[in-house]
């Protein structure tokens, strides 16, 4: 009897989701091995995926921030960019596998080309791009992608104080002449000077496969 109930209601969580959303065979087995006789509605799934991705990606800010301020201790701000160069993208993709997602920054004034929004993130980051520029405060977002399947999360990114205006603000103000020609020489594409403190810098983007947010609930 006990069985019958709990595939009964795993059946009725799908038929909550509505909009005749395609579900795998994957995150099916997931849902009726974990939640049991518990109903989850896919407003708590997209909840609870918008609480994880906004830790995960404070998780990866506090992270890349205390190893550059530890670069920059002892090596100077020349020497964080060259640490940033090298470091920055495994820092994320480390904590990324801890979690089981995939994440990223992305901004359209990038210093590294890998920072490219790419087609999903383009209208959402331009969205945080036209807020900003009217004085319009912007909030975390998230959206299903891939069938329902992902969730995209993003999250603005803002220049929060001085000691990023030493690699991000005003040439000759801000950044000295030893980092300039050391951002010309690691990257020069760059188009990530010119900030102030309290500009949109880009966006955190997290892709986080639905299959995760269900074994967490």
């Amino acid at each position: 009897m006990r069985k019958i109930i709990k595939y009964s209601v795993v059946l009725m969580f799908f038929s909550s989701c509505g909009g005749g959303e395609r579900v795998s065979k994957e995150v099916f087995e997931e849902v009726n091995k974990n939640m049991e006789v518990k109903k989850l509605s896919e407003a708590e799934i997209l909840e609870e995926a918008m609480i994880w991705g906004d830790s995960i990606s404070t998780e990866a800010q506090m992270e890349l921030i205390s190893q550059l301020q530890n670069a920059i201790s002892e090596k100077g701000v020349p020497g964080a960019i060259e640490f940033c160069s090298v470091s920055a993208l495994p820092i994320l993709t480390e904590v990324g596998k801890v979690h089981g997602v995939a994440i990223k920054r992305a901004s359209n004034r990038y210093r590294n080309p890998a920072d490219q929004p790419d087609p999903q993130e383009l209208p959402i980051l331009e969205a945080y791009e036209y807020n900003a520029e009217n004085g319009i405060k912007s909030d975390p977002n998230i959206q299903k992608i891939e069938g329902g399947e992902v969730f995209l999360y993003t999250k603005p990114i803002v220049i929060p104080g001085g000691l990023c205006l030493s690699c991000h603000g005003d040439p000759g103000r801000d950044i000295n002449s030893e980092t300039l020609a050391k951002l010309a020489e690691l990257y020069p594409q760059d188009q990530a000077k010119g900030h102030q403190i309290g500009d949109l810098r880009g966006m955190w983007s997290l892709r986080i496969p639905k299959r995760e947010v269900v074994k967490r609930m």
